[in-house]
């Protein structure tokens, strides 16, 4: 009998392993390739009633459409964001997850004793849906019309301005957290969960503001049922030409831009994400889509995958100093 060489021996090892798993591997494949075959599961960080509820739903609902099975949502709010984050984090990585997150995956890090999940490592980027600015929303019955009665006010006063958000961690939080920085000073937040919850007290006039997302702060104003002040970015908002900017107003250098992106468990297979990914930039480029999210005031995106992982990373650059600075700390 012929002795094989050493490297024969290695081949004949190599080929007999890519045979073993061929199967496996040909499972895999078609498994993505007929990827929905049941119900997709979109999580939503906050209540229902909120942007980013009414984003997701808009968007889940003409990806129902295209993968032929429902995108139904899930509300799981608590805890800034973390009770849904972890919830993702910890589901089977098969594409039947999805999460739509917004910007407290790149801040709770930082304000949080603990989290129990890793914002990069348990995540894989999907796509940056939309960027928006905050909306500094009073009280039709507010005495303040102007940013710099509410900084004279809070100087002489501090601490009895209140500022509800839909919990810590949210976009109207650090929104919030950032102007009692750059203005000097000290105004009291008052945590929700959800929008919805927040903005009825500031209506009501049982909390002083909010920092609203435009998806669900312009659309209040627009029907006087809140005032707004301000916008948070550094130039106006083309859905609100006649609000001034923070950095107008007597806050220089204040600059603010929220999002919303959607993410999946890490691991979960790359053509899934793919998929995902491209069949929602289709979504966002379709002009009955664009349509309805222009006039929640927000600016599409649509990006790659990639350009969703820098965006987080930048923000948790942004985020880590300022919150540290200011120290702000959440204890739950």
């Amino acid at each position: 009998m012929q002795k094989l060489s050493r490297r024969q021996i290695i081949r004949l090892a190599a080929a007999s392993a890519l045979a073993a798993g061929y199967p496996t591997l040909i499972r895999a494949q078609t498994a993505t390739q007929n990827w929905p075959q049941r119900f997709v599961k979109l999580v939503v960080p906050f209540t229902s009633g909120g942007g980013i509820d009414t984003i997701g739903r808009v968007v889940g609902a003409r990806l129902s459409e295209i993968w032929g099975q429902q995108v139904v949502v899930e509300n799981k709010p608590g805890a800034g964001g973390n009770i849904a984050s972890e919830y993702v984090a910890r589901s089977d990585p098969d594409g039947l997850t999805m999460y739509i997150t917004a910007g407290g995956l790149a801040v709770n890090k930082f304000l949080f004793d603990k989290i129990s999940y890793d914002p990069i490592a348990d995540f894989a980027p999907v796509t940056l849906i939309c960027l928006y600015p905050n909306l500094m929303v009073v009280p039709n019955s507010s005495p303040f019309r102007t940013v710099p009665e509410m900084i004279a006010f809070a100087k002489a006063n501090p601490g009895k301005l209140t500022f509800g958000t839909p919990g810590h961690g949210s976009s109207p939080h650090m929104a919030g957290e950032l102007f009692k920085y750059l203005a000097g000073i000290d105004i009291t937040h008052v945590p929700y969960r959800g929008a919805s919850a927040a903005l009825t007290d500031v209506i009501a006039g049982r909390t002083d503001m909010s920092f609203a997302v435009m998806a669900s702060g312009l659309p209040l104003a627009q029907q006087g049922q809140l005032r707004a002040l301000a916008v948070t970015t550094a130039s106006r908002a083309s859905m609100a030409p006649d609000v001034p900017t923070l950095a107008e107003s007597g806050v220089p250098g204040y600059d603010m831009s929220s999002w919303f992106a959607f993410m999946v468990p890490a691991k979960t297979p790359t053509a899934i994400v793919e998929k995902i990914q491209a069949d929602t930039a289709a979504v966002l480029k379709e002009p009955a889509i664009r349509e309805r999210l222009n006039k929640l005031g927000v600016i599409i995106v649509g990006s790659t995958s990639a350009e969703l992982a820098a965006h987080l990373k930048a923000e948790m650059e942004r985020w880590e100093p300022v919150i540290k600075r200011a120290n702000i700390k959440v204890h739950e």
